[in-house]
Formats: structure tokens, C-alpha cells, sequence
């Protein structure tokens, strides 16, 4: 019986089969659609640093085969055999897409599913519906990845643009569209496949290796038919008009012209004093009639010495740019630099008068500032601001601070988190108080408050001590209390901490950019500046509170420390900021 994913659910490979020569079948279609499916190998940074590892149908194989393009079968419309212990150390993700192939939009497609199949037996799936999306042209159906083992990862997260976009994203390079001479991928002819009983004899392989699943997944459910290749058609080129001349007007075509009468005989010209000059000749000194006189440049052209029209005069500057006059610091050229109006000597990319390096319009100009999906859970858009995707991890739900919401996507609920009578007396003695609010449903939500440096700290059943100002917001699976700072020098006896602890992503605000140091013997804190510490460290209070500080010139201003004292791997955050 295969576990059925839901959308962000993860599990362990070795958790679902003790095999790693697997075989991966992606079903998807629409009435009018077709799809180009595709494996992507990341590096650490999820990038594509090696295009050998971007698998399709113009390349069906990685270098030392360990993912393979098989074709559709047994119900699939497009299927993989992946061999993960002969992944490179290199690649750290294996990243499996649909894209459209045409016009579309992922809305429209009907009931699939990414499966994965060990030794011929099913052994998780993951199904989706086109309810799930909305204008997307490709979706990241799932994952496998890196995380001291291979894991499995059901992603569903719908992205825009088609495949070339999609390949954008990962940090590849469309190649010149080329493709049309390219073999298609040959559909289960990949060295070692084992087909599904029925198909033809299996490879015999020790158990639970390499098998497809036997026959299709579901009774009367067709095979879908496999992504055609794109056809890049040729412009259409256009016939030449004849060349020839329209009939003058009033003349029908293919008649000749009426007679014209004679013209009247001109007078003789005169040549001045003397007599008349012979017909058709011109006066002595003067020009034939349409050409130019004597010592004048042609009809058209510029006179000697002079610049065509429209362009500047020999030894001028061009039009726009200041003369090279005494006194004029722009037409000099600064020492290292470029003359005016360009750049300095050595900068490269630069286009007078054309479009920047980046590109022209406003795509262009907006294009570094677009969402960035990532398939997780919680993604900082940019220092500012966070995204989080309550669609995965089953749709838990995210506590928040009230007001830190600025923009959200989808089917969101944001209610009201009380902290119940007691919590309010504790919160309001101690200073922890957080004034929260749940956000629930399907879609996304963008986070931040007042520009300040937002940091996704994950938890995997570890712990964490922030300051409830610090915090912005957090999964609600996490467990969280007030904690007591014991000290003997300040009047009350303590300071007080939030802790988290759990697995989950806590998600903290610090002003400017902090700094991670170390927990040592001799390690102390502004008890103002510092913003989180790991669970672990022992925190005790090392210098005492003067009432009357300000009384004298000479004190530092320097009032209550923090001493951290814990064993190896404990650490503190500090922020350049006192609160």
C-alpha cells in the first residue's frame, strides 16, 4: 500500500524503501494540453551548475546515468529511472517539472500524480488536481534531496513562465532554438529498464531494485500521449510585386497612351546684349538647364568643405555635446577616465545612448523585484520581507504578529490569537507579551514591519530563547514560554525571554545586520543588544543596576550585561542596534 503525500509533506528515502534504483512516473494532462516533463540536478546553491544534469526530451540521460528519460508506460505520461547512489556529490537535488508546451494554463488540467515505484511496487504518491493553480505554466511536482540522506519531497508549487523560464529560475541558459534536427528522447530504451509485466520480459535485479509498475495505475484511465517535440516554424516570406511601374493616372492598363500634341516652339534665348543664342544651347557663362553652375556642388550634395545635412560641421562636436572651449570642464577628459558623456576608461557594458545592461521596458526594470518561489515553506523574498506557503506542511497554520501582514495570496483566514487571561498576566509582568494573529487556508502571505532585517530560523527539535520583540512570526507547531534570567544585582531578581522549542521555522527581526558569536567563558552582552541565544547556555546577570547612574560625569553608561557560559557549539545574536 504506497503513503499518499500531500502537498509539502517529506519523508526519509530510506523510510519508504530500503532500494535507491527507483523509478519515478509523473501523470499529467488536459484536454487541449501538452507538457514537456523534466528533471533538473541542482547544486547546494539549487542551481543548475552543470547542464549535462537538466534532463528532457533533447536529452534523455545524465552523464553516468544515474537519471534517465524512459517515456510514457504503465499508465504514465512520462517516466525516470533514478539510481541514487550514483548521483554525484555534486548534485544535492533532483527537481521534477511539468511545463506547457503551447497555450494553457496549469488550471486546466485534470487529476495527476508524481509516484515513486521500487523493485515494481508503489511506494509513495503524491496527487494533485488543476484546483491547486491558477495562471501557472509549470509546476515542481517533487523532490529528491540531501539532508545527511536522501529524502523525498511532494512540492506542488506552481510557477510562472513555461519551460525556458523555469530554467532561468535554476540558473541555466537557453540555448539558440536549434532543436528541430534533434532525435526525440527513444521512449524505453534506457540501458538496464525493467518494463511493467506485460510490456516484455523483465530484467532480473536483486530485490527491491529497479522495476516500472505493473500495468496502469488506474483501470480505464489511457496512457497519455507523450509531449511532442516544439516545432519552430520558419517565417513566411513574402512574394516580390512585379517589378513595374503603375500606369500614369487616367491611363488604362495594358492600352497605349493617347497621342500627346506637339509642344509649342520656344523663343529663342536670349544671350544677354548680343544676339540670340542657337536653340536648346545655354547662355555663355550659364548652366545647362537641371545641372549646377559652375564652381557649385551637385543638386543634393553638401558644397566643398561643408558637412552633409543633418550631420555637424568638420571639426565641430555632435550636435548635443558642448564645444571644446577654453574654460568648458566637460569637454576635458578626466584623468582615467572617458570623455563626456561616456564612460570611464576600462567599464564595459556601456551603450550611448541605447538600453541598459539589464535590458530595456518595463519588464526589464521590474524583473530583479518579482516574487521568488522556492518550493518552501517560508522564503525571504529580500532582507525586508517573507513568504510563507500555507499550503505546505499539510496547511499548518502561522502565528503572527497583529499588523506585520502586507500582502497575501489566495484563500487566507487571519484570526484573533488570544493568550487567555493567564497569559496576558504573565506577558504584561514580564514584558513578553506578543500580540499575535492565526493565519490559515490555502495561499501565501508576505511578512515584514518597519523595514527590519527578518532572519527564518529553523528548528529540528532544538530550541532557541528570542526576545518576544524580536520576533515576527512562527509555525504554530512550535511550543513556546516565557523563560526567567535569574540575577542578583538588578531590583526583582530577573530578566525574562521567550523559548521556542520544537520542530518548526521561527522567524526573527533584528535593526541592521547581526552578528553570531561564539559562547565562551568570557563571553558578555548588552542585555539591549543582544536578540537570540541558543537554548542550551547558561545566562546569568554580571554587573548591577545604579539608580543614580547619571549622578556623576564619569560613568559609562554601560548598566546590565549578560554573561553566557555554556559548552561548545552554544552561540549569541547581537544586533548593532540597543533597544
Amino acid at each position: 500500500m504506497p503513503r499518499e503525500f500531500q502537498r509539502g509533506h517529506k519523508a526519509k528515502v530510506s523510510d519508504l524503501t530500503p532500494g535507491t534504483d527507483l523509478y519515478v512516473g509523473v501523470q499529467i494532462a488536459g484536454p487541449g494540453l501538452t507538457f514537456d516533463i523534466s528533471c533538473f540536478g541542482l547544486d547546494a546553491d539549487e542551481r543548475l551548475s552543470d547542464d549535462r544534469y537538466f534532463i528532457f526530451f533533447n536529452q534523455p540521460k545524465s552523464p553516468e546515468e544515474s537519471v534517465q528519460l524512459l517515456g510514457a508506460q504503465a499508465g504514465d505520461t512520462e517516466s525516470f529511472r533514478v539510481t541514487l547512489d550514483r548521483v554525484p556529490a555534486s548534485v544535492h537535488k533532483l527537481s521534477f517539472t511539468a511545463t506547457l508546451d503551447g497555450a494553457g494554463q496549469m488550471s486546466g488540467v485534470g487529476p495527476g500524480w508524481i509516484r515513486v515505484v521500487a523493485g515494481g511496487e508503489e511506494v509513495v504518491r503524491y496527487s494533485f488536481t488543476g484546483a491547486e493553480f491558477s495562471t501557472e505554466r509549470a509546476v515542481m511536482l517533487g523532490d529528491f534531496y540531501r539532508k545527511d540522506v536522501w529524502r523525498f519531497a511532494a512540492v506542488g508549487q506552481g510557477f510562472d513562465g513555461g519551460l525556458d523560464a523555469l530554467l532561468k529560475n535554476f540558473g541555466g541558459e537557453v540555448a539558440e532554438e536549434q532543436a528541430q534536427d534533434a532525435p526525440p528522447a527513444a521512449a524505453g530504451q534506457a540501458p538496464g529498464f525493467a518494463p511493467p509485466p506485460g510490456a516484455g520480459p523483465a530484467v532480473a535485479a536483486p530485490a527491491p531494485g529497479f522495476g516500472a509498475p505493473p500495468g496502469p495505475a488506474a483501470p480505464g484511465t489511457p496512457a497519455a500521449p507523450q509531449a511532442p517535440l516544439p516545432v519552430y516554424a520558419t517565417p513566411t516570406l513574402i512574394t516580390p510585386m512585379p517589378d513595374t511601374a503603375p500606369p500614369p493616372y487616367g491611363q488604362v492598363p495594358g492600352q497605349a497612351p493617347p497621342a500627346q500634341p506637339p509642344a509649342p516652339a520656344a523663343p529663342p534665348a536670349s544671350s544677354g546684349f548680343g544676339g540670340p543664342t542657337a536653340p536648346g544651347q545655354p547662355a555663355p557663362g550659364q548652366a545647362q538647364y537641371g545641372q549646377p553652375a559652375s564652381g557649385q556642388a551637385p543638386y543634393g550634395q553638401p558644397a566643398p568643405g561643408q558637412a552633409p545635412y543633418g550631420q555637424p560641421a568638420p571639426g565641430q562636436p555632435p550636435f548635443g555635446q558642448p564645444p571644446a572651449a577654453m574654460g568648458n570642464p566637460f569637454s576635458q577628459q578626466a584623468p582615467g577616465g572617458g570623455a563626456f558623456g561616456g564612460p570611464p576608461a576600462g567599464v564595459q557594458g556601456f551603450v550611448p545612448g541605447g538600453a541598459p545592461p539589464g535590458g530595456a521596458g518595463l519588464h526589464a526594470a521590474l524583473n530583479p523585484y518579482k516574487e521568488t518561489p522556492t518550493g518552501r515553506r517560508w522564503t525571504a523574498q529580500n532582507g525586508h520581507l517573507m513568504r510563507v506557503d500555507l499550503t505546505m506542511d499539510g496547511g499548518a497554520p502561522v502565528l503572527a504578529r497583529q499588523g506585520s501582514m502586507v500582502m497575501y495570496q489566495g484563500k487566507v483566514d487571519f484570526g484573533y490569537k488570544g493568550a487567555g487571561f493567564a497569559g496576558r498576566v504573565v506577558g504584561n509582568a514580564t514584558g513578553q507579551e506578543m500580540q499575535l494573529m492565526r493565519c490559515t487556508g490555502r495561499g501565501q502571505v508576505f511578512l515584514a514591519e518597519n523595514n527590519a532585517h527578518l532572519h527564518p530560523v529553523e528548528l529540528q527539535g532544538d530550541g532557541i530563547c528570542v526576545s518576544a520583540e524580536n520576533v515576527l512570526a512562527f509555525d504554530e507547531s512550535l511550543q513556546y514560554e516565557v523563560r526567567r534570567i535569574e540575577g542578583h544585582g538588578i531590583p526583582g531578581g530577573a530578566l525574562f525571554t521567550m523559548l521556542f522549542q520544537g520542530t518548526g521555522t521561527v522567524v526573527v527581526k533584528t535593526h541592521g545586520t547581526p552578528v553570531v558569536l561564539p559562547v565562551t567563558p568570557t563571553t558578555f552582552a548588552d542585555c539591549n543588544a543582544v536578540v537570540a541565544w541558543s537554548a542550551a547556555s547558561q545566562v546569568i546577570l554580571s554587573s548591577q543596576v545604579r539608580l543614580r547612574r547619571n549622578a556623576y560625569p564619569g560613568h559609562s553608561g554601560e548598566t546590565v550585561n549578560l554573561q553566557f557560559r555554556g559548552a561548545p557549539g552554544n552561540f549569541i545574536v547581537v544586533q548593532p542596534y540597543e533597544v
